[in-house]
């Protein structure tokens, strides 16, 4: 991949992992409101923007050039 399908292959990552977060958020806030939260489904969602994270350092790390000390 060369620099612009990156820096566009990463905005995509960034935009599905604040997704997720509100996702997470509101499953988490209507299973407080009715006692009754969907647990596994919001294990996966968080496993799923820890991966997202991964894929995003990686990619941030492809980005930015090596600094020799």
């Amino acid at each position: 991949m060369n620099e612009a399908e990156l820096r566009k292959r990463l905005e995509l990552l960034r935009t599905e992992h604040r997704d997720l977060d509100a996702a997470i958020a509101a499953l988490t806030e209507a299973g407080e409101r009715t006692g009754s939260a969907d647990q596994l489904q919001i294990a996966r969602l968080k496993k799923r923007k820890l991966r997202l994270k991964d894929q995003i350092a990686i990619i941030e790390d492809e980005l930015l050039p090596d600094i020799i000390a």
